[in-house]
Protein backbone atom coordinates (compact mmCIF):
# COMPACT_ATOMS: atom_id res chain seq x y z
CA UNK A 1 0.00 0.00 0.00
CA UNK A 2 1.43 3.40 -0.80
CA UNK A 3 1.66 5.21 2.94
CA UNK A 4 0.22 8.21 1.02
CA UNK A 5 -3.02 6.38 0.35
CA UNK A 6 -3.36 5.13 4.08
CA UNK A 7 -5.62 6.50 6.65
CA UNK A 8 -3.09 5.10 9.55
CA UNK A 9 0.37 4.16 9.43
CA UNK A 10 3.15 2.76 12.19
CA UNK A 11 6.36 3.16 11.53
CA UNK A 12 9.24 0.93 13.12
CA UNK A 13 7.06 1.56 16.50
CA UNK A 14 9.33 0.63 19.32
CA UNK A 15 7.63 0.64 23.20
CA UNK A 16 9.76 0.12 25.67
CA UNK A 17 8.85 0.49 29.63
CA UNK A 18 11.06 1.06 32.17
CA UNK A 19 10.49 -1.09 35.55
CA UNK A 20 12.32 -0.73 38.70
CA UNK A 21 15.81 0.21 36.67
CA UNK A 22 15.01 -2.65 33.80
CA UNK A 23 13.78 -2.42 30.33
CA UNK A 24 10.18 -4.20 29.19
CA UNK A 25 10.20 -3.59 25.87
CA UNK A 26 6.54 -4.45 24.25
CA UNK A 27 6.49 -3.22 20.95
CA UNK A 28 9.42 -4.28 18.75
CA UNK A 29 9.61 -2.29 15.73
CA UNK A 30 6.26 -2.39 14.66
CA UNK A 31 5.04 -1.29 10.69
CA UNK A 32 1.19 -1.20 10.25
CA UNK A 33 -0.49 0.40 7.26
CA UNK A 34 -4.64 -0.10 7.85
CA UNK A 35 -6.62 1.49 4.54
CA UNK A 36 -9.49 4.20 4.63
CA UNK A 37 -12.52 1.91 5.10
CA UNK A 38 -10.73 -1.17 6.28
CA UNK A 39 -11.71 -3.08 9.50
CA UNK A 40 -8.31 -4.53 11.13
CA UNK A 41 -8.43 -6.94 13.94
CA UNK A 42 -5.51 -7.35 16.22
CA UNK A 43 -5.04 -10.33 18.55
CA UNK A 44 -2.57 -12.07 20.84
CA UNK A 45 -2.04 -13.54 23.56
CA UNK A 46 -2.03 -11.56 27.21
CA UNK A 47 0.89 -9.22 27.07
CA UNK A 48 1.78 -10.03 23.53
CA UNK A 49 0.93 -5.79 23.44
CA UNK A 50 -1.89 -5.75 21.39
CA UNK A 51 -3.18 -3.27 23.61
CA UNK A 52 -0.10 -0.79 23.52
CA UNK A 53 0.03 -1.00 20.10
CA UNK A 54 -3.73 0.47 19.65
CA UNK A 55 -3.04 3.00 22.38
CA UNK A 56 0.07 4.22 20.46
CA UNK A 57 -1.74 4.29 17.08
CA UNK A 58 -4.73 6.14 18.70
CA UNK A 59 -2.25 8.89 20.29
CA UNK A 60 -2.92 7.85 23.51
CA UNK A 61 0.53 6.44 24.67
CA UNK A 62 3.55 8.07 23.24
CA UNK A 63 6.05 5.10 21.68
CA UNK A 64 9.47 5.20 22.81
CA UNK A 65 10.60 5.66 18.88
CA UNK A 66 9.35 5.22 15.81
CA UNK A 67 6.18 7.45 14.68
CA UNK A 68 2.10 7.00 13.79
CA UNK A 69 0.72 8.58 10.42
CA UNK A 70 -3.00 9.22 10.66
CA UNK A 71 -3.77 10.92 6.67
CA UNK A 72 -0.24 11.14 6.05
CA UNK A 73 0.20 13.59 9.21
CA UNK A 74 2.69 13.00 11.83
CA UNK A 75 0.65 12.38 15.46
CA UNK A 76 4.10 12.64 17.76
CA UNK A 77 6.13 14.93 16.20
CA UNK A 78 3.58 18.17 17.14
CA UNK A 79 2.55 18.77 21.17
CA UNK A 80 0.61 16.95 23.09
CA UNK A 81 -2.41 19.41 22.52
CA UNK A 82 -2.32 19.12 18.58
CA UNK A 83 -2.68 15.39 19.42
CA UNK A 84 -5.41 15.94 21.81
CA UNK A 85 -6.91 17.85 19.47
CA UNK A 86 -6.46 15.35 16.48
CA UNK A 87 -7.60 12.42 18.72
CA UNK A 88 -11.07 14.50 19.74
CA UNK A 89 -11.73 15.68 15.97
CA UNK A 90 -10.24 12.57 13.74
CA UNK A 91 -10.56 9.60 16.34
CA UNK A 92 -13.18 7.87 18.49
CA UNK A 93 -12.93 5.03 21.08
CA UNK A 94 -14.74 2.16 22.62
CA UNK A 95 -13.24 0.32 25.73
CA UNK A 96 -13.81 -3.02 27.30
CA UNK A 97 -14.85 -0.84 30.83
CA UNK A 98 -17.38 1.63 29.12
CA UNK A 99 -15.68 4.70 31.21
CA UNK A 100 -19.06 6.49 31.16
CA UNK A 101 -19.35 9.16 33.78
CA UNK A 102 -21.69 8.17 36.48
CA UNK A 103 -22.87 11.60 36.94
CA UNK A 104 -23.87 11.87 33.70
CA UNK A 105 -26.90 10.40 31.56
CA UNK A 106 -26.56 8.66 28.38
CA UNK A 107 -27.49 11.15 26.49
CA UNK A 108 -25.15 13.70 28.04
CA UNK A 109 -22.60 10.94 27.98
CA UNK A 110 -22.76 10.65 24.62
CA UNK A 111 -22.40 14.59 23.76
CA UNK A 112 -19.46 14.73 26.34
CA UNK A 113 -16.94 14.50 23.51
CA UNK A 114 -18.73 17.12 21.41
CA UNK A 115 -18.93 19.55 23.83
CA UNK A 116 -15.20 19.33 24.72
CA UNK A 117 -14.34 20.47 20.96
CA UNK A 118 -16.64 23.26 21.58
CA UNK A 119 -19.53 22.09 19.86
CA UNK A 120 -23.47 22.02 20.65
CA UNK A 121 -24.54 18.06 19.19
CA UNK A 122 -27.73 16.93 21.14
CA UNK A 123 -29.78 16.47 18.21
CA UNK A 124 -26.80 14.07 16.98
CA UNK A 125 -26.59 12.22 20.34
CA UNK A 126 -30.28 11.42 20.40
CA UNK A 127 -29.94 10.20 16.57
CA UNK A 128 -26.99 8.18 17.20
CA UNK A 129 -28.80 6.72 20.98
CA UNK A 130 -31.34 5.93 18.44
CA UNK A 131 -29.40 4.09 16.17
CA UNK A 132 -28.06 2.05 18.51
CA UNK A 133 -31.56 0.82 20.22
CA UNK A 134 -31.48 3.06 22.78
CA UNK A 135 -34.24 6.43 22.50
CA UNK A 136 -36.14 4.73 25.76
CA UNK A 137 -33.04 5.19 27.96
CA UNK A 138 -31.12 8.32 27.17
CA UNK A 139 -32.30 10.09 30.53
CA UNK A 140 -30.84 6.96 32.30
CA UNK A 141 -27.47 7.19 34.26
CA UNK A 142 -24.77 4.40 33.25
CA UNK A 143 -25.83 2.40 36.73
CA UNK A 144 -29.56 2.33 35.08
CA UNK A 145 -28.05 0.48 32.14
CA UNK A 146 -26.94 -2.96 31.36
CA UNK A 147 -23.53 -3.75 30.62
CA UNK A 148 -24.67 -4.09 26.57
CA UNK A 149 -26.57 -1.12 27.05
CA UNK A 150 -23.62 1.18 28.38
CA UNK A 151 -21.51 -0.29 25.22
CA UNK A 152 -24.05 1.20 23.07
CA UNK A 153 -23.74 4.38 24.51
CA UNK A 154 -20.12 3.97 24.46
CA UNK A 155 -20.15 3.61 20.55
CA UNK A 156 -22.76 6.18 20.12
CA UNK A 157 -20.37 8.34 21.79
CA UNK A 158 -17.52 7.26 19.72
CA UNK A 159 -19.32 8.62 16.83
CA UNK A 160 -20.51 11.83 18.23
CA UNK A 161 -17.72 13.88 16.38
CA UNK A 162 -17.92 11.82 13.07
CA UNK A 163 -14.32 10.55 12.95
CA UNK A 164 -12.88 8.92 10.50
CA UNK A 165 -10.95 6.00 12.59
CA UNK A 166 -12.80 3.93 15.39
CA UNK A 167 -10.56 1.89 18.19
CA UNK A 168 -12.18 -0.65 19.76
CA UNK A 169 -10.12 -2.15 22.96
CA UNK A 170 -12.13 -5.60 24.06
CA UNK A 171 -15.38 -4.20 23.02
CA UNK A 172 -17.08 -7.41 24.06
CA UNK A 173 -14.71 -8.19 27.24
CA UNK A 174 -17.27 -7.44 30.05
CA UNK A 175 -20.47 -9.00 28.18
CA UNK A 176 -21.66 -12.51 28.26
CA UNK A 177 -21.52 -14.32 24.58
CA UNK A 178 -25.07 -13.45 23.57
CA UNK A 179 -24.87 -9.78 24.35
CA UNK A 180 -21.68 -9.43 23.13
CA UNK A 181 -22.68 -10.88 19.95
CA UNK A 182 -25.08 -8.05 19.67
CA UNK A 183 -22.59 -5.27 20.69
CA UNK A 184 -20.45 -6.52 17.76
CA UNK A 185 -23.19 -6.97 15.24
CA UNK A 186 -24.09 -3.16 16.21
CA UNK A 187 -20.73 -1.90 16.01
CA UNK A 188 -19.51 -3.37 12.69
CA UNK A 189 -23.21 -1.99 11.02
CA UNK A 190 -22.89 1.06 12.18
CA UNK A 191 -18.79 1.14 10.84
CA UNK A 192 -19.90 -0.26 7.49
CA UNK A 193 -22.95 2.42 7.12
CA UNK A 194 -20.64 5.36 7.85
CA UNK A 195 -17.78 4.00 5.88
CA UNK A 196 -15.19 4.09 9.09
CA UNK A 197 -11.66 2.82 9.00
CA UNK A 198 -12.05 0.03 12.13
CA UNK A 199 -8.99 -1.32 14.64
CA UNK A 200 -10.18 -4.21 17.26
CA UNK A 201 -8.05 -5.19 19.81
CA UNK A 202 -9.75 -8.93 20.78
CA UNK A 203 -8.51 -11.97 22.77
CA UNK A 204 -10.87 -13.93 20.30
CA UNK A 205 -9.86 -14.65 17.33
CA UNK A 206 -13.34 -16.15 16.18
CA UNK A 207 -14.37 -12.47 16.19
CA UNK A 208 -11.62 -11.84 13.56
CA UNK A 209 -13.76 -13.28 10.49
CA UNK A 210 -16.12 -10.25 10.82
CA UNK A 211 -13.29 -7.74 9.72
CA UNK A 212 -10.78 -7.54 6.72
CA UNK A 213 -7.65 -8.17 7.88
CA UNK A 214 -6.59 -10.22 11.17
CA UNK A 215 -2.84 -9.20 12.53
CA UNK A 216 -1.87 -11.31 15.09
CA UNK A 217 0.55 -10.02 17.55
CA UNK A 218 3.73 -12.05 19.80
CA UNK A 219 6.10 -10.98 22.15
CA UNK A 220 5.56 -7.42 20.51
CA UNK A 221 5.95 -8.49 16.58
CA UNK A 222 3.56 -8.97 14.13
CA UNK A 223 3.66 -12.71 13.15
CA UNK A 224 0.96 -12.96 10.92
CA UNK A 225 -1.35 -10.03 8.79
Amino acid sequence: MNTSAATLTAQDVHRIYKIGGHELPVLRGLNVEVAPGEKVFLCGQSGSGKTTLLYVLGGLEKPTSGDVLVHGKSLYHGSAKERALARNRTMGFVFQHYFLLPELTALENVMLPAMIGGRQAEARARELLDRVGLTPRLDHLPTELSGGEQQRVAIARALINDPGILYADEPTGNLDSSTGSGVMDMLMSVVAESKKTLVVVTHDQSLAKLGDRLLILKEGKLVAG
